[in-house]
């Protein structure tokens, strides 16, 4: 049971969401997660004033953080999906293609884009910025378990695999940081989940915890992408 069950809970959240900046946290963070220093000047705030807010919302459970597996000095906020339910405005973006990218493109993006296609009409891809020899067994395995199939998927490069148009969602800290500067100049969205590798691992349940991190993900951002033809 969600913990926004109780009255007490909810009016909790409610409280937090009462202050415009907040409103806007919650916005920015709807589709994607951020890094602290980058969601402050997205909103143009002060990192104090933001570190004041975050805190508000962390307390009521509508805010969590993670360290990066990539830079372990920075940290990734992300919405609790669950606690936000029928209390956010639906976010909409628009693109021709979506394409999730990882390290290796071995896992999460592979997976990533197997369950967007089951979620929606927008055309899905996936790629790496260093990518294996072949998809993780487990992965295909953890796919197989959920009536996805991965067994013909192959790992392939970033390079030359993006269009202007398209909607960029890195599943991976380490990508996300090796392309931040990259994906910044696009005129099209690019949004980050701050997903745990579960290759270092190595288990079944590692790779479920990862597919259900993804899978949530793609439910919520699936309903807020309409597909837009591609240029000509």
């Amino acid at each position: 049971m969600s913990a926004y069950a109780s009255l007490e809970a909810r009016a909790a959240a409610h409280a937090a969401l009462g202050e415009k900046t907040r409103l806007r946290v919650v916005d920015a963070l709807l589709l994607g997660d951020a890094s602290p220093g980058v969601l402050a000047a997205r909103l143009g705030i002060g990192t104090n004033l933001l570190a004041h807010h975050l805190r508000v919302l962390e307390s009521a459970g509508l805010v969590t953080r993670t360290r990066s597996e990539a830079d372990r000095r920075r940290s990734y906020l992300r919405l609790d999906a669950d606690a936000l339910a029928g209390l956010v405005p639906a976010a909409r973006l628009a693109a021709p293609r979506v394409v999730f990218v990882c390290t290796h493109n071995s896992a999460r993006s592979q997976l990533a884009a197997a369950l967007w296609r089951r979620h929606s009409d927008v055309p899905a891809a996936s790629a790496g910025t260093h990518p294996a020899p072949r998809v993780h067994p487990r992965a295909v395995a953890a796919a197989r378990r959920h009536s996805l199939g991965l067994g013909r998927a192959r790992p392939r490069p970033l390079d030359g695999a993006l269009s202007d148009d398209d909607l960029v969602v890195t599943v991976c800290d380490s990508a996300h940081e090796e392309l931040e500067l990259e994906l910044s100049g696009r005129r099209s969205p690019t949004l980050h989940w701050s997903i745990a590798d579960p290759a270092p691992h190595d288990t079944d349940e590692a790779f479920e915890v990862a597919f259900a991190a993804v899978s949530s993900r793609v439910e919520r951002l699936a309903p807020a992408v309409r597909v837009i033809p591609t240029a000509t």
